[in-house]
């Protein structure tokens, strides 16, 4: 059963399971779908059509599903879909997705999202992420597995972040993070592989592995997508082949100075 003040509002047509917490004075739109174990907390808002997935925490004057800050925005929008076990702190924004592109913003799981952070429309975040407070992620972006946002930084729009990346704080991120990467600085430029982020998750023989190939992409004299297109063909290590595989996919290229060192 759930438990829901008496001063909150719920719009009719809106969908709520067993065992949902709702505080006083928030507000919950007429196409929500609030799956059980979540909790709303006190003056939180939650619109649009919006789906939240079991055990996620909705704190105080967050505002989720509103529609985009798009200026093409005709009145139209698409899904958000969160899943389980997020925490999202307070007044945290994260919007509907325009209908221009995939149609649906995405919130995976056991991600946490710190207070006053932005998440635009249509961006999809994968599993396991740290927003830090006041990261701002522009339309389009995505973020991997295990990424970490450091607090007060944007990121520009369409970038991607790879998995277990790491940005630092207030850095301003134009271009794309390859995986298992650190990054930051004003642009933000890669400065190592996330190696303290990566000796808690990662086996000693992928470090290794990732290491040696990081050396002769970033370290080299010739082009980082001639290097992953090299080392591409020998290695069977899957963590070096989707760090090279990412490298050779980017649009938005990558941001690093070359150090020989």
């Amino acid at each position: 059963m759930s438990n829901i003040a008496k001063s909150a509002v719920i719009k009719d047509g809106a969908i709520i399971e067993d065992g949902v917490e709702i505080g006083d004075f928030a507000y919950i739109g007429d196409n929500v779908k609030i799956k059980k174990g979540v909790k709303i907390f006190q003056g939180a808002q939650v619109r649009g059509d919006t789906i939240v997935g079991e055990n996620t925490q909705i704190h105080s004057y967050a505002v989720v599903g509103n529609v985009p800050q798009d200026v093409s925005y005709k009145g139209i929008c698409g899904e958000l879909i969160i899943g389980k076990n997020n925490i999202i702190r307070e007044f945290v924004t994260i919007n509907l997705p325009t209908l221009k592109a995939i149609k649906k913003t995405i919130i995976g799981d056991n991600n946490y999202i710190m207070a006053y952070c932005h998440i635009a429309h249509d961006c999809i975040l994968g599993n396991n992420i740290i927003l830090a407070n006041n990261a701002t992620l522009a339309g389009h972006v995505e973020i991997e597995d295990h990424a970490v946002v450091g607090g007060l930084t944007p990121i520009h729009q369409f970038v991607k972040i790879g998995e277990y990346a790491m940005i630092g704080g207030a850095s301003a991120l134009t271009q794309d993070i390859p995986p298992y990467c650190l990054a930051e600085g004003n642009r933000a430029k890669i400065k190592s592989l996330n190696l303290v982020g990566l000796r808690r998750k990662l086996k000693k023989n992928d470090i290794d592995a990732l290491t040696k190939a990081y050396k002769k992409i970033f370290r080299g004299s010739k082009q980082i997508k001639e290097v992953a297109k090299e080392i591409l063909e020998k290695e069977k290590n899957e963590k070096v082949q989707k760090l090279c595989n990412f490298i050779l996919q980017t649009t938005r290229g990558i941001p690093f100075e070359r150090n020989k060192k």
